[in-house]
């Protein structure tokens, strides 16, 4: 299995060497918490913007960045010149936090030499390579033609569906105090709780400030909250962005049938028909 996460030395030398590489920034405006603070002015060398709250998304869906049609995701990749033999490293202005939903958004199409920059932006600052300020322009129309995997992102249907299932486990990225109903939502009109039988991963926990820890560092939080023995995991949190990171570490870590719940908590938490546990008090 092909480890997705690579170095800022590793990036520095793609780029002097590697013709097919495309490097995209994957950055949020959303405030993810605990997230370190956001540089909006400096960029790695021959970077690309990757928008998905407002490009690659559903522009037709109400919740924010769901995963596009395979026909929009595909038209717009060819237009930033991405080819099917691209090299693809995707990263965000503050660290490990937003680029892992990029990356499985093309590991959903189909891509396989996608890679994220372990500790994003702030990394690559932090060994002392060059930074610019204005986005690189796109040479050429790129050939790229993925095939998405509807199972890579969930639906709540699918969710439900699943809830009483011993083979499915849901794991909620979402902080303990969220999960247990302690806190309200950051998102008005939400209701309080978590998804029946679903268990809790906070993903600050496998951060170390920036990056993410190492797998040595993950096994055993994993292991406590994980089951090696169902059949598939299902990933959520408030928007589908931070369950990414929790995705992310099961797949490095070895972790097998792992999938989105695209829509998350802003989408759960907003339907009354949609079932709800509250930790008792």
């Amino acid at each position: 299995m092909p480890h997705p996460l690579i170095t800022p030395q590793w990036l520095n030398e793609q780029i002097i060497s590697n013709p097919n590489l495309v490097i995209l920034d994957s950055s949020i405006d959303f405030q993810i918490p605990g997230e370190v603070e956001k540089d909006k002015v400096n960029l790695i060398p021959n970077t690309l913007r990757f928008d998905y709250d407002k490009d690659f998304c559903d522009p037709n869906n109400p919740l924010p960045h769901m995963m596009p049609s395979e026909q929009r995701f595909n038209e717009l990749a060819q237009t930033l010149g991405i080819n099917n033999e691209s090299t693809i490293v995707v990263y965000d202005n503050s660290g490990t936090f937003a680029s892992p939903r990029a990356w499985w958004m093309f590991k959903a199409m189909g891509h396989k030499n996608v890679h994220i920059l372990n500790g994003g932006l702030t990394e690559w600052k932090a060994h002392g390579f060059n930074v610019v300020q204005k986005y690189a322009t796109v040479a050429s129309q790129g050939n790229f033609n993925g095939t998405l995997n509807s199972q890579y992102f969930v639906s709540a249907d699918y969710v439900l569906s699943q809830i009483d299932n011993p083979e499915s486990l849901t794991v909620d990225a979402r902080s303990k105090a969220r999960f247990d109903s302690k806190v309200p939502e950051p998102r008005a009109g939400l209701r309080s709780g978590h998804i029946p039988h679903s268990t809790c991963l906070p993903f600050a926990r496998l951060m170390d400030k920036h990056k993410l820890k190492p797998v040595k560092q993950l096994e055993p939080i994993l292991s406590k909250a994980l089951s090696q023995d169902v059949k598939e995991t299902l990933f959520s949190c408030g928007s589908g962005v931070t369950a990414c990171i929790v995705l992310l570490a099961a797949h490095v870590v070895g972790y097998e049938g792992l999938h989105i719940y695209d829509g998350s908590w802003t989408e759960w938490g907003a339907e009354s028909q949609l079932p709800l546990e509250q930790t008792e008090r």
